[in-house]
């Protein structure tokens, strides 16, 4: 649904040059222009307009003295930096572009009439005046010569297997009679001039021929390849035209056939047939086709037109029409109608081989004429409600007109069209904000019909609907009628005969006035024209524009964008220059445009596309090149958007990567726009969707969610943008309208949770105005069915991170049975009987459901039906109850509510068996109250309500109770439901100590027991867990004797020993059995000096310092200094050998570094080789350690500790030096607190020798171990280092930044190896006595 817009126009008139033009080429290095004439060649610059050199081919006897000689092509030849010449006499001219020398590399005798060389310039094509067609190379060398008509179909001749007759075929429409019709032989068309056509696919693998059968006197198209071997003819076409055109992709031939009430452009296919037309628009035998030219990229097809000579008038226009095809429909975009002087004939004209859209035209008058062309869609550009999103489609005649407000029909059909008198070269909607709906449409002639929308009294002749209405339906469409056409009142006459496009690019900006732009054809400058309505008669059928004033700029503009709310024009200059033109102004100058920084604003790469758009309070230019370049400004945002649209304060755009992004103008910088359309991965969900490949915007629909998108064949998809349905959606919950919200938000999939989560308290506030708009029970239903914890504005709505509202909300989230009550209050407040079942929904709903509640509810519906007609009974709850909760649940909770009405009632609405329910309620009918309710409780596996009822039933069922105690291991429960002094509570805490000494909880046990007064179990228990306080407690509580107790404090002692409790040991013998003396022992064997002395001097029995103490303490001080001197040496040999091991593989890594080649990728590779040396290094390990992953339990235990293997070369012996070394600082730290304790007691016994000496070695150890600290634990782990930077928010250098830095990392079990031990230098154990 796109036009071609008129970009610029270069004009270069009365090129001062003899005789007259004929053809024309384009140099493409130079930027010139190559014109034939029978004179010679002449370039010019049209840039500069002047004529750069002359080329007489007469002197040199090439073409005639008197001017009959002709130049039938002229062709550039890049690599040979000259230009090849044809004339019709048939010498061949090579011209050196550098010297201007002319040579002749050939002749034909017979002369030449048409000369086309291959794409590639590898070959050129020749045909004689002996019908004859030769090929030759490009260094001239003839390759073969052959008869351009032959008899032969050709290779690709179709193969008929004899399947019936042509008598016997179906024909369709013409009937049988067709079948025995015979072939009329067909002739040239009289104005043809006999002359053969040559045209190359694009690739250069075929070329087509047109030309006169001499057998026939019709034309037929032949096809060759690229060898010269005859492919495929033409079938027989009547009124075949002279004119041909390969497309340059390659699928199809077009020429033209005159019918006999038309005349149409066709199609051929490689083999010959025809596939698919379109009509010109012109009456049988009023114009003839010169040629047929298709753009660089095949998308545009031009049509030059001549009229035919009438015997009334000598003078005949020519035309030129530009048409494109879209969903198998072909559209006439622009009709250039020359003027009927002599010197505005068409000569020649040819599409630019590097600018898909530049047309080049030659004029009889030496006149060149240039047009820029590029794609605009024309939209209305209203930004409130009343605006229907108004698309236009130039198609010749008509314009096709498209509300995307009320209904999306796809194109070619449309809304509505208005026909014009004259075909249309552009459209305009009215830029005025309440008046968005008016068109404008300028046509061939010059002219303007102005259509408004309004009140039309009548109905309107130029205007009729299209793929809407219909007899018996009404259209709720106001269309638009014509108010009045307008001349534009020209300052030349001539401008208009010369060039039929004089103005471009232009906008209607007020109700009575026009923006246009006109080029100089004498210098490098544009006019700035505001044309206005001038006043006139209201009877008057046409009116005029006249020029109220202008503004002469030094450049060409190339684009032109508006804004109604600043008045503000953005001019382009084609240096990317933007200026700024305010048509308010009373001064009407033009001005550069300034940035926010107060520089003058350019492009650095002109734009086809602009837009004006507040961004951050601040005006911005917004352009997009015809390379996909987006800039916002002088800075480029990105370069892969293929449309983009503005919709109130958003940006739409487009790009390769298959998505539509939309983001927020409102508050937005240009930094984070540019973030947003960087960035690979978009975290919010609302700017970014997918959508087809090659989508565009067409239009979006203003103050709705609609976007609309044409696909490249054509069709149309509707989307609804998440950022545009959520912008929408909030502000409508901001204005409370409640119930568009719920009916966009059902229709779009939007969870409903956001009606509370965007403003809570609001919403809280506002409960009883939502339920009135909804004012429907199943709407609310939805709603509450919808209902979460989660608040979705901070997972699946987020709000934009450029938005400033920002509403304080709980830490701990939205509190869902809050919103259930407030709905429960105010519906019942309205009417509690209309909206039962949503009642009863926020019972359900609620996070731990009421379906007691909601059961009672219905019971009492039953109870007592209400009356009215929004009513709702029982029976229909209970069946919608059944939605929302599983049926047996809900029997379930009826039974625990103990009425059997109930049950019945839910019963029969499931699908139990009656057989299987009604035994057993009549079963429980019959029991005691309270056994009944236990025996519902059990059923329903409520044990603790079991027990609860069950207590209640008396002591004979005790037992019963006792052992579904055990069984359930309710014993704190049930300890709750007996007295203390009753017997059940001493039953209850006897099973339960005895469940604990099941469970090897032996002190709790024991607390159990000694609390119900069972205080031998008590004991047992204490003995078992070595509690030797609590037991002699108990052991007092059961009166022992001394001998028992004495028997029992070395049963202690034993236990105590065996936990290493020596000093506990030593406690309970001296008290219990009064033996003090092997209490001494203990104390000495727990290295207890002070202690064990203590008691010594208690009893008096110094002797035991002689015989026991001195001897154990200097065996200790023995001990620790063969220990110290064993851990220091360890302690050595562990830190060389863990040097020398990162020595080595450090040295590892330098060589496979050094292996890598040194190149553009040589930090790639260095990675891919870092990664292979960890693998090879770490390979016996992982080997084995897959291998570990299958066995049993204990293999796993005992393969971990081997894991770390000293020995010399193991994968990870680093790893497990450090862990040995580790565990040797650590043994030697805990050493502290005893050497403080020997030392002293050395000193005591004038032992100071082996004192001094042990704390020398320990001081020396621990002196060692702090200095070698950081040498070992260089570096620490790092947590990251073990995740590999990967995903989406990744770049390359993130990547292998990550990979670089595992290289040293290790598994995430191993960190706590690189944390250096702690050593407290605070602990004071020296004694100063021994210094």
């Amino acid at each position: 649904m796109r036009n071609l817009e008129l970009l610029r126009t270069l004009e270069f008139r009365d090129i001062q040059a003899p005789g007259k033009p004929q053809c024309f080429s384009l140099l493409t290095e130079q930027g010139t222009v190559l014109i034939g004439s029978e004179h010679g060649l002449v370039e010019v610059d049209p840039v500069t307009r002047e004529v750069r050199s002359e080329i007489s081919l007469v002197a040199e006897g090439f073409l005639a003295e008197d001017g009959s000689g002709s130049i039938i092509g002229v062709q550039e030849l890049l690599d040979q930096g000259s230009i090849c010449v044809a004339t019709s006499s048939g010498d061949i001219v090579i011209c050196s572009l550098s010297t201007c020398q002319l040579e002749c590399v050939g002749s034909v005798d017979s002369g030449i009439s048409v000369m086309s060389w291959s794409p590639d310039q590898e070959l050129v094509l020749l045909a004689t005046g002996q019908q004859t067609l030769i090929m030759m190379t490009k260094d001239f060398e003839p390759i073969m010569e052959q008869q351009i008509h032959q008899d032969d179909f050709g290779e690709s001749k179709f193969i008929t297997v004899g399947w019936g007759k042509k008598e016997t075929q179906f024909h369709g429409s013409e009937g049988r009679q067709a079948a025995f019709q015979m072939q009329m032989p067909e002739f040239a068309l009289p104005w043809d001039d006999q002359r053969p056509r040559v045209t190359w696919r694009g690739d250069g693998q075929f070329f087509a021929v047109s030309a006169i059968c001499p057998q026939t006197g019709a034309r037929k198209v032949r096809v060759w390849n690229r060898e010269f071997a005859l492919q495929s003819t033409s079938e027989p076409v009547a009124g075949l035209g002279p004119a041909l055109a390969w497309k340059p992709s390659g699928s199809l031939i077009a020429s033209t056939q005159d019918k006999p009430n038309q005349q149409d452009v066709v199609f051929f296919e490689k083999n010959g047939l025809l596939h698919g037309h379109f009509t010109l628009p012109f009456l049988k035998d009023e114009v003839k086709v010169n040629d047929l030219l298709w753009n660089a990229d095949s998308s545009v097809l031009a049509v030059w037109l001549e009229d035919l000579q009438r015997e009334d008038s000598s003078t005949r226009k020519t035309y030129i029409q530009l048409w494109t095809v879209g969903n198998y429909h072909w559209y006439l975009k622009q009709s250039l109608p020359f003027s009927t002087s002599a010197k505005s004939k068409i000569v020649s004209l040819m599409w630019d081989p590097e600018t898909p859209y530049r047309l080049h035209v030659l004029c009889q008058g030496w006149h060149y004429l240039c047009y820029d062309w590029h794609w605009t869609t024309d939209r209305s550009s209203g930004d409130i409600s009343s605006d229907l999103a108004n698309v236009a489609v130039i198609d010749g005649y008509r314009v096709l007109m498209t509300v995307f407000r009320q209904t999306v029909i796809p194109p070619p059909m449309y809304t509505y069209r208005l026909l014009l008198p004259h075909p249309v070269n552009q459209v305009m909607l009215c830029g005025h904000p309440k008046k968005s709906n008016d068109l404008a449409v300028l046509d061939a002639s010059n002219q303007i019909s102005v259509y408004k929308c309004g009140d039309n009294p009548g109905i309107d002749p130029t205007v009729k609907l299209g793929a809407v209405g219909g007899n018996g339906f009404k259209v709720p469409l106001r269309t638009p009628h014509l108010e009045k056409r307008y001349i534009i009142q020209l300052e030349n006459s001539e401008d208009q005969e010369v060039n039929p496009l004089k103005f471009t690019l232009l906008s209607w900006i007020e109700e009575d006035t026009f923006l246009a732009v006109s080029h100089s054809h004498i210098s490098p400058q544009s006019a700035v024209r505001l044309l206005t309505m001038a006043s006139a008669a209201v009877d008057e059928e046409q009116g005029q524009l006249v020029v109220s004033s202008s503004v002469t700029v030094d450049g060409v503009i190339i684009s032109m964008c508006c804004s109604s709310e600043t008045k503000s024009v953005a001019l382009q200059l084609a240096d990317g220059q933007i200026l700024k033109y305010l048509w308010e102004s009373p001064s009407l100058a033009v001005e550069p445009w300034k940035t926010p920084a107060g520089f003058a604003l350019r492009f650095p790469y002109p734009c086809t596309q602009t837009k004006l758009a507040m961004i951050g309070g601040e005006e911005c230019v917004l352009g997009l090149t015809d390379r996909c370049r987006f800039f916002i400004n002088d800075t480029e945002v990105a370069s892969n958007i293929t449309s983009f649209a503005l919709s109130a304060e958003f940006l739409l755009l487009t790009t390769h990567s298959h998505t539509c992004q939309c983001l927020s103008l409102r508050d937005a910088s240009l930094k984070t726009l540019q973030a947003g359309l960087c960035s690979s991965n978009v975290s919010n969900g609302e700017i970014l969707r997918k959508v087809e490949r090659g989508s565009r915007i067409v239009t979006v629909v203003p103050q709705d969610s609609k976007v609309i998108l044409q696909m490249p064949r054509g069709n149309l998809e509707v989307v609804h943008h998440r950022a545009l349905v959520l912008a929408q959606i909030r502000k409508w919950l901001d204005k409370l309208m409640f119930k568009e919200a719920f009916e966009c938000m059902r229709k779009l999939r939007i969870n409903l949770n956001l009606i509370h989560d965007h403003n809570p308290k609001v919403f809280l506030e506002n409960v009883e105005t939502f339920i009135k708009q909804i004012d429907s029970v199943n709407h609310i239903n939805l709603f509450f069915t919808e209902l979460k914890e989660e608040d979705v504005t901070k997972t699946m709505y987020p709000p934009p991170a450029t938005s400033s509202f920002q509403l304080s909300r709980d830490s701990d989230g939205k509190n869902l049975d809050l919103i259930c009550d407030a709905m429960r209050a105010a519906m019942e407040n309205i009417n509690p009987h209309r909206y039962c079942l949503s009642i009863l929904t926020s019972h359900v709903k609620k996070t731990t459901p009421e379906l007691e509640i909601v059961l009672q509810k219905v019971h009492e519906l039953q109870a007592n039906a209400p009356s009215g007609p929004d009513a709702v009974s029982a029976e229909e709850a209970l069946k919608y109850l059944l939605l929302l909760v599983d049926v047996n649940e809900l029997y379930d909770h009826s039974l625990g509510t103990y009425d059997f009405d109930l049950v019945l009632m839910v019963a029969e609405k499931s699908q139990k068996d009656p057989k299987e329910y009604l035994p057993f309620l009549n079963t429980l009918k019959k029991m005691e109250t309270n056994y009944q309710r236990f025996t519902i409780d059990k059923y329903l596996k409520r044990y603790e309500k079991a027990i609860s009822h069950l207590s209640k039933c008396g002591p004979e069922y005790f037992p019963e109770c006792l052992n579904l105690i055990k069984d359930k291991n309710l014993y704190k429960e049930a300890l709750k439901l007996y007295p203390p002094n009753s017997q059940q509570y001493e039953a209850v805490s006897l099973a339960y100590g005895e469940h604990l000494m099941e469970e090897h909880l032996h002190e709790p046990a024991g607390l159990v027991f000694a609390r119900c007064g069972a205080h031998e179990k008590a004991l047992s228990a204490f003995l078992a867990c070595g509690s030797w306080q609590q037991a002699l407690c108990m052991a007092a509580q059961l009166h022992m004797t001394k001998e028992q107790l004495a028997s029992l404090g070395r049963t202690l002692a034993g236990k105590l020993v065996e936990q290493r409790k020596h000093s506990d040991a030593a406690i309970v013998l001296e008290q219990c059995a009064q033996d003090y003396e092997e209490a001494v022992l203990l104390l000495l064997e727990g290295a207890a000096w002070e202690e064990a002395l203590r008691l010594v001097y208690k009893y008096n029995r110094l002797d035991i310092i002689e015989t026991n103490i001195k001897p154990s303490i200097l065996e200790a001080q023995k001990n620790y200094m063969a220990f110290l001197d064993s851990q220091a040496a360890t302690f050595s040999r562990h830190k060389k050998r863990l040097l020398v091991v990162r020595e080595l593989r450090e040295q590892a890594q330098v060589n496979v570094d050094d292996d890598v080649p040194h190149c553009e990728e040589s930090d790639l590779f260095s990675e891919t080789s870092s990664a292979v040396s960890g693998s090879q290094m770490s390979g016996r390990y992982s080997h084995s350690n897959s291998r570990i992953s299958a066995r049993s339990s204990k293999n796993r235990r005992k393969a971990e500790r081997k894991k770390h293997s000293l020995k010399e070369g193991s994968p990870l012996e680093d790893l497990a030096l450090l862990e040995a070394l580790n565990e040797v600082v650590q043994s030697t730290e805990k050493l502290k607190d005893e050497i403080h304790r020997i030392l002293k007691v050395l000193f005591l016994f004038e032992f100071e020798e082996q004192g001094r000496e042990l704390q020398k070695a320990f001081e020396c150890a621990l002196q060692l171990m702090e200095r070698s600290v950081p040498e070992i634990w260089t570096f620490t782990y790092q947590q990251n280092s073990a995740t590999p930077v990967l995903g989406p928010n990744s770049t390359a250098n993130s990547i292998m930044a990550s990979y670089q830095q595992q290289k040293t990392s290790v598994p995430v079990p191993d960190a706590e190896l690189f944390i250096p031990p702690k050593m407290d230098r605070r602990t004071q154990w020296k004694l100063c006595l021994l210094e």
